[in-house]
């Protein structure tokens, strides 16, 4: 297991210059080449700033990618037409902010059998290694977040039932997995957004108007996510569980009491990297549920907003959840990535630096190294 006791959740700001260049890629301005380029040149940057940084692990910052799910939608035909909305709508909250709501997309629904064809995280993966002497993390989504591309009304023909649904889905996350082992991958990170939004009334209720019982809906993604896992027994797997960031806004507020039984005990994962910034993330004493077996990547620095946390608090709040598990399980990260989708959080990427900085800064002072 990886054990560094610094993390981050994986999506960077993408810079300027290559939201420009996607722009022009789909007004057929630039080739799939020309746009690879520009990626490119951008991963390089945000690799050399991880490490000048000090960031133990590090990622390609998720910048192939429109939004941290897109990657396994891209990896197989049948989902039918989607864009940045399929993975965006609901309400949206942030502080100062009007409330924000994005409607579910009317059109949104898998129409027929998947059919895999690529493997995009793979094909990031493989760019990256040999570029840099860290841990490199691929960040994939939990194959029942997926769920949203199921339609009663569109894709009962491809798929009489939900599970039927998932089960593709699944074997599409772990066929993405193996893909990545054989080139050398050793940290897989399943983003599960959806299960602290269940902390949300709303939620819990939209899931009990489509028939499924909230608790089952639950057990169910994570027999999903331990039949990933299972089948790849050497590497170091980790769950990040936020409450939704885009824009510098969240989708759900409430501590973690509700799932935590359930979710740090039930998943067969490594590192659980949770969201603490601040006091939407409820307290520390859910941390009684975790495992023994189970390191905590306390997500205590924001990447919502450019308030840049001092050391010393930072340290202290450290110390105050090794009152639930210990110290030397404990890792420090921000509460959630910079930029989830193309659309970053109202920071700039001096303070994305700065921030990533403070981590390896205050690590060293409660760890040592």
């Amino acid at each position: 297991m990886i054990t560094a006791h610094t993390d981050h959740v994986g999506s960077l700001l993408r810079p300027p210059e290559l939201i420009r260049a996607r722009e022009r890629f789909a007004a057929g301005g630039l080739t799939a080449d020309e746009l690879r380029s520009v990626e490119d040149a951008a991963i390089d940057s945000v690799l050399g700033m991880q490490e000048q940084s000090g960031c133990e692990v590090v990622t390609d910052g998720e910048l192939r990618r429109l939004s941290f799910q897109s990657v396994i939608v891209e990896a197989a035909d049948g989902f039918g037409q989607w864009d940045l909305d399929a993975f965006l709508w609901g309400d949206w909250y942030g502080a100062g902010l009007e409330p924000w709501h994005r409607p579910r997309p009317d059109d949104l629904g898998v129409v027929s059998r998947l059919r895999p064809e690529r493997h995009p995280a793979a094909e990031e993966f493989r760019y990256l290694r040999g570029r840099i002497e860290r841990i490199i993390k691929v960040t994939l989504p939990s194959p029942s977040l997926l769920a949203n591309f199921w339609s009663a009304d569109r894709s009962k023909e491809a798929y009489p039932t939900l599970d039927d649904f998932l089960d593709d889905v699944a074997a599409l996350v772990r066929a993405e997995v193996a893909e990545l082992v054989g080139l050398g991958c050793t940290y897989v990170q399943l983003d599960a957004p959806h299960y602290p939004l269940l902390l949300d009334a709303k939620t819990r209720a939209f899931y009990e108007r489509q028939g499924r019982d909230w608790r089952r809906w639950l057990r169910r993604g994570i027999e999903l996510d331990n039949a990933v896992i299972a089948s790849f027994p050497d590497v170091t797997f980790g769950m990040h569980l936020c409450r939704g960031n885009q824009g510098s806004r969240w989708l759900v507020s409430g501590g973690y009491e509700a799932i935590a039984q359930e979710v740090f005990g039930g998943v067969a994962v490594d590192r659980l990297l949770l969201e603490y910034d601040d006091d939407r993330s409820g307290d520390f004493t859910p941390l009684r549920h975790v495992p023994d077996d189970k390191m905590v990547v306390l997500g205590l620095v924001t990447t919502k907003s450019a308030y840049l946390e001092e050391p010393s608090d930072l340290a202290r709040r450290i110390r105050r959840a090794a009152d639930y598990i210990d110290l030397e399980r404990l890792a420090l990260s921000p509460q959630c990535g910079f930029s989830t989708s193309i659309v970053g959080n109202d920071i700039s990427e001096e303070c994305q630096f700065e921030k990533l900085g403070r981590i390896a800064e205050t690590a060293s002072s409660v760890w040592g190294g």
